[in-house]
């Protein structure tokens, strides 16, 4: 059995581990499953893991194997495993369930808060991390579950309840007072659900969606946003429009640019993702024109949290869920599924994604075994 593991310190570089899944087995306690991952997703969401594993603490969540020296970690990714072996009440081995997972072959858990629906991974280690990360769905009991949409749901949904989230913050907020939402990183699939949540908000601001030369095209296949500038075009940004920017890659050079360019009038810059962590450490004199008063970091699962305390869980999971749902209804048009057969494949594939070299209407699924 294999473990999937990146160096903290250069996230192009990885390794496989062996991992002992009869001594796993052997070591079962009471109150313990072990589930076989079957499948789960990679996109530029998990580079963001990785680039803020430290400071939020996704290293933390699957603690890597062999790892003495402290320097290799597991980028959490989003999937879908089988109960194998369960000495927990209520659930049973065969029992499919979706969430978090190490990229691995197996992971033992200790379910806490069963419930037909759901259930909470209770390991200790995880007690202090963000409680969202650590809720599993079975898929027994989803009503109208469809085991035909796995690969999309493994790809698109955590990144489009961030999309929701994101949303439902810049209308809580009225935009900001904003006559126009700026978002970069345009073909990346969480600033996509957004583009096209705002489309369909009766009152949003003009959205601008700023993406490369080679992705212009199929940017502007998509019809959500009202227009599209490209990183070589900055300077076709209207600075006159008052501005909230939302930046999915954490370029430095590109938000100083524009920082500078809109002055007042760039009310707000919301930070999500950081696809470009190459250039986190960069001493680009653009980066000292970014205007860190007006800036900041959204942080999806606070968010989340925030609205289940106003609508409940029910009621935020009927809201997120329509969101996601459209928008997996949405991809149909534009995104194509590449499943990626074992881990030694998925190795060949790994850096060239953590670097940014992959077709935006491309999903990847990877099968461990």
């Amino acid at each position: 059995m294999s473990e999937f593991q990146t160096y903290k310190k250069d996230l192009t570089r990885s390794r496989l581990v062996e991992t002992d899944k009869t001594q796993a087995l052997a070591d079962l306690k009471a109150g313990d499953i072990l589930v076989e991952i079957e499948r789960f997703a990679f996109t530029a969401n998990n580079v963001t893991y990785g680039a803020a594993g430290d400071t939020i603490g996704y290293w933390k969540f699957f603690p890597a194997t062999a790892n003495e020296s402290g320097d290799w970690g597991c980028l959490p990714v989003w999937g879908f495993a089988e109960i194998t072996a369960s000495k927990t009440n209520g659930l049973s081995i065969g029992e499919r369930i979706y969430g978090y997972f190490p990229p691995a072959d197996f992971l033992v858990m200790s379910p806490i808060k069963v419930s037909p629906q759901r259930f909470m991974d209770g390991v200790a280690h995880r007690a202090e991390l963000p409680a969202v990360y650590n809720n599993y769905l079975l898929m027994s009991g989803e009503a109208n579950y469809d085991p035909s949409s796995d690969n999309v749901r493994a790809l698109l949904n955590p990144l489009h309840v961030t999309s929701f989230c994101l949303c439902d913050a810049l209308q809580s907020e009225t935009y900001h007072g904003a006559s126009q939402v700026v978002i970069l990183s345009a073909s990346s699939k969480t600033a996509i659900g957004l583009a096209q949540g705002l489309a369909d908000a009766k009152d949003s601001p003009k959205v601008v969606g700023v993406t490369s030369r080679t992705n212009y095209d199929f940017v502007a296949s998509l019809g959500c946003y009202d227009e599209i500038i490209c990183y070589d075009q900055l300077g076709n940004i209207d600075e006159s429009k008052t501005t909230v920017m939302v930046d999915m890659s954490g370029n430095r050079s590109v938000l100083g640019t524009l920082h500078e360019a809109l002055g007042d009038n760039m009310l707000n810059c919301i930070s999500v993702g950081m696809t470009h962590w190459e250039t986190l450490s960069d001493n680009d004199p653009l980066a000292a024109k970014i205007n860190r008063q007006r800036s900041s970091f959204f942080f999806a699962p606070a968010h989340v949290q925030k609205r289940v305390g106003d609508w409940g869980q029910d009621g935020f999971n009927q809201q997120a869920g329509a969101f996601t749902q459209a928008r997996m209804q949405q991809s149909a048009g534009w995104m194509t599924v590449e499943t990626v057969p074992d881990f030694g494949a998925f190795a060949e594939v790994y850096a060239e994604v953590v670097v940014g070299k992959m077709n935006p209407n491309e999903g990847l699924i990877v099968l461990p075994k």
